[in-house]
């Protein structure tokens, strides 16, 4: 099983370069990075935790110039957003920002990707919420239209682009309905969600982990019905805090990559919780 890890990088934290360097060193197989543009003050959506939002929130560095820094001093790390949010990006803007970040690295990167918890971060950035998932699925189909092999356009309810040469592209070939780098949809299982799976993306990530028992025949039969090669389908718990036991029970539903969280503190700290989790590599 693969081992990779999340992390909230802060100004406050272990930097980008040498969290990076030490991963690869010790052998994980790769780092994704969360999004928060900012954190409204003045906010009524409840943190979904439970209880006050955890400082790091506010403090998020930017994942794809993070990951732009891991991506110079490796060769080997897996590098990805966990998650990123295109319903509050400019698509032919993330579009660029993600091929040359794949390109770049060589072909390590993850598009980690989902619909947001924070009505008010989201509102900032002009989203309607009611309507955001069916924003982020023609977004994605926008960029898929520009990561394309030869000028192709894309005409949704939300957003359309004129066939285009946009380069460079993502490393990885055409696969299915998916264009583009490894793309991973989070969120909370339920028919929409895994509908949009099917459609326009490689897999599903989970964040925690739990329920998979029950949701994963769920997702496999409506991935299936929907013509998708069932040995191709990618699920990736998210953000979990690992036991062996917990590892074990993945492994028995045929997972093969398992992301842990890191704690959002200093370098000590840090290299101190990735010692702990050398036992699972």
């Amino acid at each position: 099983m693969r081992i990779a890890v999340t992390i909230f990088l802060t100004d406050e934290t272990i930097a980008p370069v040498r969290l990076a360097r030490e991963l690869e060193h010790r052998g994980y197989a790769g780092l994704y990075l969360p999004e928060h543009t900012h954190i409204p003050v003045e906010r009524t959506t409840p943190y979904p935790a439970g209880g006050d939002l955890p400082r790091e929130y506010g403090r998020t560095l930017d994942p794809f110039v993070a990951l732009g820094q891991a991506a110079a001093v490796t060769e080997r790390l897996g590098l990805g957003t966990g998650i990123t949010l295109p319903a509050q990006h400019d698509p032919i803007a993330l579009a660029k920002q993600i091929a040359t970040l794949d390109h770049l690295s060589g072909g390590r990167f993850t598009l980690g990707l989902g619909y947001g918890w924070n009505v008010e971060e989201a509102a900032d950035h002009g989203v309607q919420w009611r309507t955001r998932r069916e924003l982020v699925r023609d977004r994605v189909r926008l960029m898929q239209a520009l990561w394309a092999g030869e000028p192709t356009s894309y005409d949704g309810e939300f957003a359309a682009v004129r066939a285009s040469h946009a380069h460079p592209k993502p490393v990885q070939k055409p696969r299915g309905p998916v264009t583009g780098p490894r793309t991973l949809v989070g969120g909370a299982a339920g028919p929409k969600l895994f509908a949009h799976i099917a459609e326009y993306a490689d897999g599903w990530l989970p964040i925690g982990g739990r329920g998979l028992t029950e949701s994963l025949p769920v997702l496999r039969a409506l991935w299936a019905d929907a013509g998708r090669d069932p040995a191709a389908l990618q699920v990736v718990p998210y953000a979990v805090q690992a036991t062996p036991g917990k590892l074990a029970h993945y492994a028995d539903l045929g997972i093969e990559e398992v992301v842990l969280q890191l704690p959002p503190t200093g370098e000590a700290e840090v290299l101190a919780v990735l010692d702990e989790y050398g036992s699972f590599l």
